[in-house]
């Protein structure tokens, strides 16, 4: 025979809270607010700049400076990415945006917190009564949980876990900023050393012609004013030299601040001159799609754009009511040692609801600032994507048409120390004047310190071009570390310093 168990149904207070329990747990799984989707972007198929020597294939963007084949422009790259204090403020944005998304995911759990309490109380005499002195503990509990019935506490979450994806790629960003500087402050210097030999190269040379000169004036074949011309042309030239060695030396100091040391740190390890660093070829550029998602700076505004989108959840949830369940329990004695045991116990448990009536507006037009914010965030988003292309595209035509330049220079310098060559053989023996001497050297001068300016041109557009394709630091970058490492963080006497003191 079957047999058939009746279950009771709750009643009362009982009932009341089970019913409570389970509308919230199909409630929390609700959220007010739009829901972030990822931003479409128009972009291009093919760059419009790009030719034969710019193939669309996929960008090496993984250590690209290596492909400058220069050894110590590695090193220092290297002990920038470790070194570099913007790179360590960004380490530190990071810890940051990490920690308040564990503060804001905190909201999501109940929250309990103890009290206790000890005080002597004393009952004044009256109507010839003796007063009476006596001891009350107090200990308890209090606990409450909101239930986050329309999602304001997950949006909060929401938002700042985009905050965090926005700090690690303003990491990225720091670290492509920081490999571009390093590299482009190192072709300048190469450069500028380059200039330095050329121009005490080219001085030399012209003082040995103003000898030559004066030797001529003497014996008759000269005049006292190709002396004069000759003199000043070599002084003109040493003139430049000082100003290059200032500029050679502001370059080393930018490079010890980009590693994150004093300025001279880096001068005895610079000093010895090397060649201008030249990329290989040809360089690829892929499609213009591959930057939105290898420039960490769209990137970031992508996340931005995210997290301005969960706030605006936030400001929605405060439009609807909260409910929050709390309770608390307490026991009291006359001693110590009666709490829990031969004491007072006393408590309370229930929801609390909270309905916003009327505000004058006032949660409305949080929601309006929310989602206006949101909309400049989308706007700054296709900004950035709009600049990324424009980066590209000026990259790609100012390194291939500095290229051409530079091809064109060569030639005129080839030429023109030809020319100097023969007009110096010329003027010795007698059979050209000084003066086609005079604007040979000059020229050739001119064209070989443009074609100088030129190699450090291609070398820097070829950086500009990598670092707008987003090519950066592709290693691993532990953030996890602080800078400072606080060791006395329980209770410890105030240093005098930090004590009020009468100013």
């Amino acid at each position: 025979m079957a047999q058939h168990i009746r279950h009771s149904k709750p009643s009362g207070p009982i009932a009341s809270f089970v019913t409570l329990l389970l509308a919230s747990g199909v409630l929390t799984g609700c959220a007010v607010g739009p829901d972030y989707e990822k931003p479409f972007a128009a972009v291009p198929s093919t760059w419009s700049s790009a030719g034969k020597q710019n193939p669309a294939q996929q960008p090496q963007l993984a250590q690209w400076w290596r492909r400058l084949n220069d050894p110590l422009l590695n090193d220092l790259i290297e002990e920038a990415v470790a070194g570099n204090l913007d790179v360590a403020a960004a380490k530190a944005k990071i810890r940051e945006a990490r920690a308040s998304y564990k503060q804001a995911g905190g909201a999501l759990l109940p929250s309990v917190s103890g009290s206790g309490t000890g005080a002597r109380v004393r009952t004044g005499a009256t109507n010839g009564s003796d007063a009476n002195t006596n001891s009350q503990f107090q200990s308890g509990l209090d606990a409450s949980w909101e239930l986050d019935l329309f999602g304001a506490n997950r949006r909060s979450v929401e938002a700042a876990r985009y905050g965090v994806k926005a700090a690690d790629q303003e990491l990225r960003s720091t670290l492509l900023t920081l490999v571009g500087d390093v590299a482009a402050n190192y072709v300048e210097l190469r450069g500028y050393q380059a200039q330095l030999a050329l121009a005490r190269r080219t001085a030399s040379s012209q003082r040995e012609t103003a000898a030559l000169t004066n030797n001529k004036f003497k014996a008759g074949a000269s005049s006292a004013v190709d002396v004069a011309n000759a003199s000043g042309q070599a002084a003109s030239t040493e003139a430049d030299i000082p100003q290059l060695e200032a500029e050679r030396a502001a370059a080393v100091h930018r490079l010890s601040i980009l590693l994150g040391r004093a300025p001279g740190d880096l001068a005895a390890r610079l000093d010895r001159p090397a060649p201008i660093p030249r990329p290989g070829w040809p360089v690829a550029v892929g499609v213009p799609a591959n930057i939105l998602l290898s420039r960490p700076d769209v990137r970031v505004a992508e996340w931005d754009y995210a997290q301005s989108t969960a706030r605006i959840g936030q400001a929605e949830a405060a439009r609807y009511p909260s409910i929050s369940l709390t309770g608390d329990i307490y026991t009291s004695g006359t001693r110590l040692g009666d709490l829990g045991k031969s004491s007072t116990i006393s408590w309370s448990f229930g929801p609390s609801l909270t309905i916003p009536i009327f505000n004058g507006g006032q949660l409305k037009a949080a929601v309006e600032v929310a989602q206006a914010e949101r909309d400049q965030y989308f706007i700054a988003y296709r900004s950035a994507v709009l600049t990324a292309l424009e980066d590209v595209e000026n990259a790609i035509v100012s390194l291939s048409q500095e290229r051409i330049r530079a091809a064109k220079l060569a030639q005129s310098a080839k030429h023109y120390r030809d020319a100097a060559s023969l007009a110096q053989s010329l003027y010795r023996t007698g059979t050209q004047s000084f003066l086609d001497l005079l604007e040979a050297q000059r020229s050739l001068y001119t064209a070989e310190e443009a074609l100088i300016q030129s190699q450090v041109s291609i070398a820097t557009d070829y950086i500009a071009l990598n670092k707008a394709l987003g090519g950066g630091w592709s290693g691993e970058v532990d953030s996890s570390q602080p800078v400072i490492v606080d060791t006395n963080m329980g209770p410890h006497a105030l240093p005098p310093a930090a004590r009020y003191q009468p100013l």
